[in-house]
């Protein structure tokens, strides 16, 4: 069974079917092939997305929006230039910094792009730097979407693989913040080296002005992210609490938010909510029939028997995952593979919360490296670039992820200082 579905599955991405549609069909295939009843399907397909902690990605999803059409998004990119935009090549830094910010209220990295590329794309070629380095450099900092808590792929990690999804949040910040440090280290040494960004200083507000513009902007994050770590709600409760916030800075501070936004905003969230969450349903259906297969104990076995020592199995994990995450959704690839390499982890040692944020932020290259990167496709259409275009701006900026993620992954002090710090 598990042969016929794993060999569909890929058939199926081969002949361009969409991903969730490809899990589908071969787990369709897989209960056919074992002869059992269809009903099971619907069971295990309701059971999939029937979790308590999946109601904040519709919720992150829709406050994202409103704060790229409320004007928070706008005033967070004054607030990011303010600080750093005064130095050569401070533009692209700013982008960076505007998508770490961002991220911790949106938690999806596509969210971010739009929101933040939409402004900042033209800003940069407009200020003489190159339409596909632009491109490559919004969709690599959107990144930081999925590694910056509040995180979709954090919660589908820590619904799949049982593991705190605070912990998950607060071990999140580290990584964070490093791969922020070393995205503007790398621009600004690049706009050194070539010359670009001299005049990037104009129309720079004081960081007393842009405060006071943004200020309602940047409590956003503190409410959400105090909140979860004060324990005053939930990481799902802070998700709605986001929408209403964000709702009322919108209609009643800012203003720019009037009924006849509501409608587009709701339903382009809701297409955006479906897409993930027919891929948590397929690929739950998936990863049960691979489970009552044997597949995760084979491979757990395998594991342990083949690589003898955890920095051999990291090694061994995070090459497959790169490559997984190149051909398969962030989402799904999460949502079946974590719990069959978390148990593995486990036994080797490795804490479960480390080993997620390695999993958080491999797969999020997937989101910006060919065929199908997500973030590539959302900032070549902010940009109005084809993808083939982007590939030689592209390259360096995969380097330096992956840099960051081999120091995430030797050093787990990145992730779990902070958490134990606040869980410990």
């Amino acid at each position: 069974m598990s042969t016929a579905m794993l060999i569909s599955m890929v058939l199926c991405f081969a002949l361009t079917i969409p991903v969730a549609v490809s899990i589908g069909l071969s787990a369709i295939l897989g209960i056919h092939v074992v002869d059992a009843n269809m009903l099971l399907s619907v069971k295990e397909i309701f059971g999939a997305i029937n979790k308590f902690p999946l109601a904040a990605i519709p919720f992150f999803i829709l406050a994202g929006n409103l704060m790229e059409t409320g004007g928070i998004s706008r005033r967070l990119v004054e607030f990011a230039k303010s600080i750093v935009g005064g130095v050569q090549g401070g533009l692209p830094m700013t982008c960076v910094l505007t998508c770490m910010i961002f991220a911790a209220v949106s938690g999806s990295s596509v969210a971010t792009t739009f929101a933040v590329g939409a402004i900042l794309i033209p800003a940069l070629i407009k200020h003489g730097y190159p339409t596909p380095y632009a491109a490559s450099l919004q969709a690599t900092s959107a990144e930081l979407g999925v590694i910056m808590p509040p995180s979709i792929p954090m919660i589908l990690y820590g619904v799949s693989a049982e593991v705190s999804i605070g912990e998950l949040f607060i071990a999140g910040i580290g990584p964070a913040i490093f791969v922020c440090l070393a995205l503007m280290g790398f621009v600004w040494v690049t706009c050194k080296i070539r010359g670009w960004g001299k005049n990037d200083g104009e129309g720079r507000l004081s960081l007393w002005r842009s405060s006071r513009l943004a200020f309602w902007a940047l409590m956003m994050p503190v409410i959400i992210l105090g909140g979860i770590y004060g324990g005053i709600f939930t990481p799902t409760e802070a998700s709605a609490v986001a929408v209403v916030y964000a709702l009322f800075v919108g209609t009643c501070v800012y203003r720019e938010i009037g009924l006849k936004d509501l409608f587009p905003v709701l339903k382009k969230s809701a297409v955006s909510s479906a897409v993930i969450m027919f891929i948590i349903a397929n690929a739950g259906l998936f990863a049960f029939l691979i489970t009552r297969a044997g597949v995760p104990n084979d491979i757990g076995n395998y594991l342990k028997e083949t690589l003898t020592s955890p920095i051999w199995f990291l090694l061994g994990v995070n090459v497959a995952l790169f490559l997984i995450g190149m051909f398969i959704e962030t989402s799904a690839a999460i949502i079946v593979l974590a719990p069959i390499l978390a148990p593995v982890a486990m036994f080797f040692g490795i804490d479960p919360v480390h080993f997620g944020l390695i999993m958080v932020v491999n797969l999020a290259l997937g989101m910006i490296t060919p065929p199908f990167g997500v973030n590539l496709f959302a900032a070549c259409a902010v940009a109005r670039i084809s993808l083939d275009r982007i590939i030689g701006s592209l390259l360096p900026f995969v380097a330096v992820i992956l840099v960051c993620l081999v120091f995430i992954t030797t050093i787990p002090a990145i992730s779990l200082t902070l958490r134990d710090l606040v869980y410990r």
